[in-house]
C-alpha cells in the first residue's frame, strides 16, 4: 500500500492505547498510518473487494472493540477495509489526506481491486463521494451526504457552523461533482428533512439513484442500523445487486421500527390530524407491544388496548 511521508510522534514506540487494535491487524496484511496531525489511515487486506469508510475517531475510541464501526462486516465477509479517520470536525478536508488519496491513484491502488464501495454518512458522506473520485467505476452508498458548506452554494445550511470556516472550494472540494467516475451512486435521505432534501438536490446526476426514507430526519442512518438493513445495503452494494427495488423491500422494516413509527406520529400530531393519529395507533397496536401508542389511541378515542 502506497506510504505518506513520514510523520514526527511524541512517542512511537508507545503508541496510544486507542491504536493498538489497529496497529496489531496492520502488521499483518494492512497498515495504519498517521496523515498529518488530524487524520489516519487504516487498511485491512483480505480479499480484492473493499470498502472505504470514513470516521470520526473520537467514535471509534468509545467502541469498546477501538475498531471502524464496519470492520466486522468487512472481516466476516472476507473484504479489505480502508478507513479515514479525523480528530474533530475536519470534513477530511486536510491537504495530508489530499496527498494520500492523490499517491493511491498514482499508483492504481484502488484499482487493483474487483469491487470498490466507498459508504459515508451526513459529513462522512461529503469525504466518501469527494475522494470516490481517485477510484473509478466505484459503487458508492451516501445517507444524507452533505455536497459543500461553500457558502456561495451551501448558505442555508445552518448546521456545522464550526465547519463553515473551512475552505471547499479547493481540491476534492464539491463532492457531487467527484462521483463522475462512479459507476453508481445510492444516495439516501428523507426528502421531507429540508437541508437533507436540498443537498441531495445538489447530487443530481444520471448516475445517481435517490432513495427515500421519509420521516428519519437527521437521523436516517441510525434508523437504518436500528432497522439492521444498513449492513445488508452495503453487501448489496459490494455484490452488485444494489437497487431501487432492493432497497424498498429493506425499506419495509420501517413498520416495526419504534423510531420511524414514533417520526410519524409525531408529524401526524404536529399537523393536527387526529383521525390519523388513530389510524396509526390502531395499525401499530394491532401489529406490535406499543404501549405508547395504545396510551394516545385511548386518549384520542377512549378506546383500551
Amino acid at each position: 500500500m502506497p506510504k505518506t511521508e513520514p510523520i514526527a510522534m511524541t512517542n512511537p514506540a508507545q503508541p496510544p492505547d486507542w491504536q493498538r487494535p489497529m496497529l496489531k491487524i496492520a502488521e499483518g496484511d494492512g497498515d495504519f498510518l498517521p496523515l498529518g496531525d488530524k487524520h489516519y489511515a487504516f487498511f485491512a487486506e483480505e480479499r480484492p473487494l473493499l470498502l472505504v469508510t470514513f470516521e470520526d475517531a473520537a467514535s471509534l475510541r468509545e467502541r469498546e472493540s477501538k475498531l471502524p464501526e464496519h470492520f466486522d462486516l468487512a472481516q466476516n465477509r472476507g473484504w479489505s477495509m480502508l478507513t479515514i479517520l479525523a480528530e474533530g470536525e475536519t470534513w477530511w478536508r486536510d491537504p495530508a489526506v489530499f496527498r494520500y488519496f492523490d499517491r493511491l491513484a498514482d499508483d492504481g491502488f484502488l484499482e487493483d481491486f474487483d469491487r470498490v464501495v466507498f459508504y459515508g454518512a451526513g459529513p462522512a458522506g461529503y469525504a466518501a463521494a469527494a475522494y470516490s473520485i481517485t477510484a473509478p467505476q466505484a459503487e458508492l452508498v451516501l445517507i444524507a451526504p452533505r455536497a459543500t458548506l461553500d457558502p456561495g452554494l451551501a448558505g442555508w445550511d445552518e448546521r456545522h457552523r464550526i465547519a463553515r470556516r473551512i475552505n471547499f472550494r479547493g481540491r476534492y472540494g464539491y463532492a457531487p461533482d467527484m462521483t463522475e467516475s462512479a459507476a453508481k451512486v445510492w444516495l439516501i435521505h428523507d426528502p421531507l428533512h429540508q437541508p437533507d432534501a436540498m443537498h441531495a438536490a445538489l447530487f443530481q446526476r444520471p448516475w445517481v439513484t435517490q432513495l427515500h426514507a421519509r420521516y428519519t430526519g437527521e437521523g436516517t442512518e441510525d434508523t437504518l442500523r436500528e432497522m439492521k438493513v444498513l449492513d445488508r445495503i452495503l453487501e448489496a452494494a459490494m455484490e452488485g445487486k444494489m437497487s431501487a427495488d432492493r432497497f424498498s423491500w429493506l425499506w419495509r422494516g420501517r413498520r416495526s421500527n419504534g423510531s420511524y413509527l414514533r417520526s410519524v406520529l409525531a408529524t401526524a400530531r404536529l399537523s393536527g390530524h387526529p383521525q390519523r393519529e388513530v389510524k396509526i395507533c390502531r395499525s401499530v397496536t394491532a401489529r406490535l407491544n406499543a404501549p405508547s401508542f395504545a396510551r394516545r389511541l385511548e386518549e384520542l378515542t377512549g378506546e383500551a388496548v
